[in-house]
């Protein structure tokens, strides 16, 4: 019973969210309410946004899609992790999915701690957590084309592919991306 209250608590205290296309825009603001805590001295926070150019082309908008059960699943365990590395007290982790326009946030993570060092450290830890393993998939559509890209983090995490040291052809992917070949250009 009381380990059951323990992790109600710990669960009152972390705001994971999938924000579905026709929800708009992520509430930035409401997030950081979220981990205020009297008890913390620092809020860490990461928005990333949508960018207008990706090397050198021009970028109309990000596309999202989720399999939404298994990716809050796995927010829920990127933020425990984080939990047992880290002495915060608050976390808040949003997601959207759709069409996300230049400017605009489609991922928003926060953490609060007593001291900003363990606020920073899991504000890092979650949004690298969220780009190398949770079930996301990101389109970058292009004035003249678009690709489905994955995160750096993800081909990390991932490696070499079975049978290459890792050598001229690693390097070749990491340039070009790893779905290159699914680039559609239309004229």
């Amino acid at each position: 019973m009381a380990a059951t209250a323990a992790a109600d608590a710990v669960e009152e205290k972390t705001l994971v969210e999938i924000v579905e296309a026709s929800s708009g825009e992520l509430d930035v603001g409401r997030y950081v309410s979220f981990v205020r805590d009297p008890s913390c001295g620092a809020i860490a926070t990461f928005e990333g946004t949508t960018r207008d150019t990706f090397e050198g082309r021009r970028v109309v908008e990000l596309r999202y899609e989720a399999y939404v059960p298994m990716a809050l699943r796995q927010l829920r365990q990127i933020c425990a992790a984080a939990r047992s590395r880290w002495a915060v007290e608050r976390l808040a982790v949003a997601h959207r999915l759709g069409r996300v326009a230049v400017a605009e946030a489609s991922v928003f993570v926060a953490a609060s701690s007593v001291h900003r060092a363990e606020a920073l450290a899991a504000c890092e830890f979650l949004i690298d957590e969220v780009k190398a393993s949770v079930p996301i998939w990101k389109k970058e559509v292009y004035e003249n084309g678009e690709i489905w890209k994955e995160n750096r983090e993800f081909l990390d995490r991932r490696g070499p592919p079975p049978g290459d040291g890792g050598g001229a052809e690693e390097e070749k992917k990491k340039k070009r991306g790893c779905c290159a070949h699914k680039v559609r250009v239309d004229d």
